[in-house]
Formats: structure tokens, C-alpha cells, sequence
């Protein structure tokens, strides 16, 4: 299988599976230099783990992670970090027959038509656990970023038709509730939906906003690796993400160019905005106002209810899906959402390093 490795400069390749022993990621690019511990990884995956919640998995891992190499007393060498989170939950009988038929929304029917086997044991690598390896390096390059000014903020923007209340918008709130909403009264409103929801054996829909603070102007490239086309293409690969947008996203459609195009004005002898339709992106670069990027999920295909869907011998049959699942993916996603844009963001920086003469001459001086 290729596929699995990303990046340029910063790279990371995952593996592993669901029920399979063990998943991890090696992060190649890293500088040296950077303090790093295994406290700073477990962070991260400490907000995507599943068991932890009533509105996840069941499924209870610790995903307690190890550095197997690239650090050394406490600080990065520069050499390849690798990392495995092991598994200790899986019940792999749960999915014995799966093996027979294609799950309605799952990559069954896509796996056995591309390779003609499949690992069906919880979905194997297209199981949301093989984002264990994303989240684990983007702790590392959200560390990096952190160094040179970037943050970010990442929430669920909704859930079903109940979105957030902008007026209401409360960052310390995010981490303080378990569908990492940023307002209280849109978080009582979507746990009612989703508890209704799960109650009918079913599943629901998300959207996850990432904004980035601190982003210098002039990142990214002018035609194909445009910093746009490389977030959407990152976070498109993250398993049920079906749209994203930058900025207004689908509603510059609707809008006049004198609303939509972005003033540019001098405050405070640096150049501002005097609004930030784009998201932070002009021309496939950065523009130096925050990144606003939103990751539309799909609600998540394992459900109790009945579906149409056929077997191996061409069948039509009916189903309903067995095992441990997510009644929603948004909330544990927002740290996967976050994790590729830093990875993407990161790279992109790193690629930027060589774009003018004058900075190389004045590096090496």
C-alpha cells in the first residue's frame, strides 16, 4: 500500500491497523534541539482517545505512547523520530462477520475491489485509530509552531443543525466539555440531539473549525502547492471528511466582489485587514491574518439500525452493524483536524526557508 507518507520537508509516515498490534508514525524532518518528552505527545492523543466519554466509543484505550528513537536527554537530534501507541482494547470477534458482507458507508467494497483483500477487523487501516499517528506528530509540529509565535484554536462549529452561538464564544469552554463545543448553551442543545440520536440506534454529522494565529505573510506556493490546496488535501484525507472550506468557504458563491475582496490598511506601521473573507489566504499564501479553515464530517457509518447492503456472493441483504463505534466522529476529530493543518502549516514554513536569496545569504552569514 502506498499513500501513507506525507509532507516534504517535515514528513511523516503511519502505519498500523485497528486491531492490530500496535500503530505509530515516524516523523522525519524534525530539527534538532527541540525538548520533547513523551508527556508532550500524550497530550494530544489524551484528546482523540476513545472510552471517555457517553458520547464515543466504548472502546477503552489508554493509547499510551512510546518514543522509540530521535530523542535524546530530552531533546530532539534530528534524526527520524519514531513513536507506537500499542493496542489492548480490541475485540476483534465482534467483527467475524463482517468478513461476508460490506458495511453501508465503510471502505469494504473499495478495499476488496482495489487489493482483493481486506483486513475487516474494525476496518483495519481505514479505521479512525490510524489517526493516532497524525495526532502524535502534529503534537511535534504544533510544538515547532508554538516556538515561532503559530497557534491554533479548534472546536466543533456544529452538530446536526445546531451550530455555535458567535456571540457566545468561550475558548476556555472547549476543553471543558466532551464535544469540545465552545458555548455552553449550543453544547445542551447538541447533547440533547445526539442523545435523541443515539437513542434511535443512529449516527449524526459534524463540522470542526481550526483557526491560526500568528501565521507570517507569504507561506505557501502561487500554483500547485498553493497553502489552500494542501490544508484541503491534508484534511480531505482524514477518514469521513466529506467538504472543506477557507475562510466563507461555499458562500463566496453568493457574495459581490466589493463584499468579499479583503482591504488592506497600515495599523500600528504593519499591514492589516479591514476584514478576512479569504481565511488568511490569498493567491495560494498565507496573507498574515488568522487561517480560518472548517472540516466537514459525515455522521459515522457503523449503526444498530437496519441497512441495505450486499454480500460476497452478490446477495441482497439487511445488517446492522455489530461492535463499538462513535455515535459522532466531530468532537474526537478536532485534534485531528488541528494536528494536519500544523503538519501541513509546518512544512509549508520549512519549503518557504529556500524562496529568496537574500534570507539564505543572510542564514549562512
Amino acid at each position: 500500500m502506498s499513500g501513507s507518507i506525507y509532507g516534504n520537508k517535515f514528513k511523516i509516515s503511519t502505519w498500523g491497523e485497528s486491531h492490530g498490534k500496535a500503530l505509530g508514525v515516524v516523523v522525519d524532518g524534525c530539527p534538532a534541539g527541540l525538548e520533547l518528552s513523551e508527556e508532550d505527545i500524550q497530550k494530544y492523543l489524551n484528546r482523540r482517545r476513545p472510552g471517555f466519554s457517553e458520547f464515543s466509543t466504548p472502546r477503552k484505550e489508554s493509547d499510551a505512547v512510546e518514543i522509540l528513537s530521535g530523542v535524546f536527554e530530552g531533546k530532539t537530534t534530528g534524526t527520524p523520530i519514531s513513536m507506537i501507541v500499542r493496542n489492548t482494547s480490541q475485540i476483534s470477534a465482534d467483527y467475524g462477520d463482517i468478513a461476508t458482507y460490506y458495511r453501508p458507508g465503510h471502505a469494504d467494497y473499495t478495499f476488496d475491489q482495489k487489493y482483493g483483500f481486506r483486513d475487516y477487523r474494525g476496518g483495519g487501516r481505514s479505521s479512525g485509530r490510524e489517526t493516532i499517528g497524525r495526532v502524535a506528530a502534529g503534537a511535534i509540529a504544533a510544538k515547532i509552531l508554538k516556538e515561532l509565535g503559530i497557534t491554533f484554536t479548534t472546536y466543533v462549529a456544529s452538530i446536526g443543525d445546531v451550530s455555535i452561538n458567535r456571540d457566545k464564544f468561550d475558548e476556555s469552554f472547549i476543553l471543558q466539555n466532551e464535544l469540545n463545543m465552545p458555548d455552553k448553551e449550543s453544547y445542551e442543545k447538541a447533547s440533547i440531539l445526539l442523545s435523541d440520536t443515539m437513542a434511535q440506534n443512529d449516527s449524526i454529522g459534524s463540522c470542526v473549525e481550526c483557526i491560526v494565529k500568528g501565521m507570517p505573510a507569504g507561506i505557501g506556493e502561487p500554483v500547485f502547492d498553493k497553502l489552500d490546496a494542501n490544508l484541503a488535501k491534508a484534511i480531505m484525507s482524514i477518514g469521513a471528511v466529506k467538504a472543506i472550506e477557507i475562510g466563507d468557504g461555499v458562500e463566496v458563491s453568493k457574495n459581490t466582489g466589493s463584499y468579499d475582496n479583503d482591504g488592506f490598511i497600515i495599523e500600528n506601521d504593519s499591514v492589516n485587514k479591514t476584514s478576512n473573507h479569504s481565511g488568511g489566504i490569498l493567491g495560494g499564501m498565507s496573507d498574515g491574518s488568522d487561517i480560518i479553515l472548517k472540516a466537514h464530517f459525515k455522521a459515522t457509518p457503523s449503526i444498530a439500525s437496519k441497512q441495505q447492503t450486499i454480500n460476497k456472493s452478490g446477495d441482497n441483504i439487511e445488517v446492522c452493524i455489530k461492535g463499538r463505534h462513535d455515535p459522532i466522529i466531530g468532537p474526537r476529530a478536532v485534534v485531528v483536524v488541528e494536528s494536519m493543518a500544523a503538519i501541513t502549516i509546518l512544512d509549508s514554513l520549512f519549503d518557504n526557508m529556500s524562496s529568496r536569496l537574500d534570507r539564505i545569504k543572510s542564514f549562512y552569514k
